[in-house]
């Protein structure tokens, strides 16, 4: 684990803020040279600590507005159940992000589809045909609240 020091946090706030900043607006924000500056996203870079950038693409506006949260639950008797399940997800695209969970199921699933009619053919031919699963259980999202909150501002009250 990294030390991170503030002005590491003023470069983290920045960037989480505007990931597309040049490093001459970084390290004037920063209050840094811009060399210093350059130097230390390189160090955050390699250290892991930047774990990358990326496109936020808006999921209305490209078609894909339906958006359900699955909790599946496997029979731990098949064989190889666990396996099985990940690397079925490889093969399906409207699952854009999996995670293990403790508690009454195995998996969470966030799942984006273009409408209710493509959700249930996801769940009817692809999730309910996986070797293992036992049960699903779908929420539907309304509306999101909060995305993508600052962790600089959690590791600043840290």
């Amino acid at each position: 684990m990294m030390n991170i020091d503030r002005t590491d946090l003023r470069i983290l706030r920045h960037l989480e803020q505007n990931g597309k900043i040049t490093n001459q607006e970084l390290a004037d924000a920063a209050a840094l040279s811009v060399s210093a500056c350059f130097r230390r996203v390189k160090l955050l870079e390699d250290s892991g600590v930047i774990a990358g950038y990326r496109c936020i693409i808006g999921t209305r506006e490209v078609g894909l507005g339906f958006e359900t949260l699955v909790n599946v639950s496997m029979r731990t008797d098949s064989d190889r159940w666990h396996e099985n399940f990940v690397k079925a997800l490889d093969d399906w695209p409207e699952v854009i992000e999996a995670r293990i969970v403790s508690g009454q199921y195995n998996y969470v699933l966030t799942v984006r589809t273009s409408s209710l009619d493509h959700y249930s053919d996801f769940v009817i031919n692809k999730l309910h045909k996986s070797p293992g699963v036992m049960s699903i259980s779908s929420s539907i999202v309304l509306a999101t609240l909060k995305q993508n909150g600052s962790l600089v501002a959690l590791l600043e009250k840290g």
